[in-house]
């Protein structure tokens, strides 16, 4: 596949969750694999909620699938 990948999660937010965008549009904010999973669904992808981790169509930015948390804050001594 050449270009861009048509769906994008985003680095998790300073408060959790991570936003989904579709092809430049922003679907909503997900705090689960499952939530990009329906997300994806309602825009009419066909793609297996089990196989959403994994597929090639999403880019994960900022860590992968299991990373749904507020960004660790960074601690100094």
């Amino acid at each position: 596949m050449s270009g861009p990948l048509p769906v994008i999660v985003h680095p998790p937010s300073p408060t959790g969750g991570r936003r989904v965008r579709v092809n430049g549009e922003i679907l909503g904010l997900a705090y689960s694999v499952a939530d990009v999973a329906e997300f994806l669904h309602r825009a009419g992808f066909e793609v297996d909620p089990m196989e959403v981790a994994v597929s090639p169509l999403i880019d994960w930015r900022g860590g992968g699938p299991e990373y749904w948390g507020p960004e660790p804050r960074n601690r100094s001594g």
